[in-house]
């Protein structure tokens, strides 16, 4: 079940019952009388409650607005503590993933939980500002190793005669 509900399967120009929008949405039609009870406009107080589909986009796009924590330059989103945090120490590891974008590596300062951040290699000076970088090497690919994995199939010096089978 997904935490925010994707206002965008909302139709706008119908009006929806307490039921039809949780089976649209996918979640219990108590949500939906919790919503309503939480604000969500309805078209009168009487029963089956009828609900306009534009207000129901409306209300879960703010509700999905209110639910976001823009990260300011510098700042990581810690997930454990639910905020932009600065890293600890201002020190910051960068781990290239191809040529143009990289993943930036931090600690949280309260609660000592890794932070990552995706950024373009193009604007690295703007993101990282004052924070101290530690470059390190992009991983290996598959297609730069000069030989194959060891728990590969492929075997050198493999000829056709033992190849067959037992018995032959």
């Amino acid at each position: 079940m997904p935490k925010l509900p994707n206002y965008r399967r909302v139709k706008t120009h119908r009006s929806y019952t307490v039921e039809e929008i949780a089976s649209l949405l996918d979640l219990h039609k108590n949500s939906v009388r919790t919503w309503v009870k939480a604000g969500l406009p309805t078209c009168d107080g009487q029963r089956p409650m009828l609900i306009l589909g534009s207000d129901l986009a409306a209300y879960l796009q703010a509700r999905r607005k209110k639910s976001k924590r823009p990260c300011k330059l510098g700042e990581f989103y810690c997930v454990r503590c639910r905020l932009p945090r600065v890293p600890a120490g201002g020190m910051v590891d960068c781990k290239p993933e191809s040529e143009t974008n990289g993943r930036l590596e931090a600690i949280c300062p309260v609660c000592d939980c890794i932070m990552n951040r995706w950024i373009s290699l193009a604007k690295w000076e703007q993101i990282c500002g004052k924070t101290e970088v530690t470059n390190t090497e992009a991983p290996e690919q598959v297609s730069d190793r000069t030989r194959p994995a060891v728990n590969s199939d492929f075997k050198e010096g493999v000829s056709d005669n033992a190849k067959t089978q037992p018995g032959e």
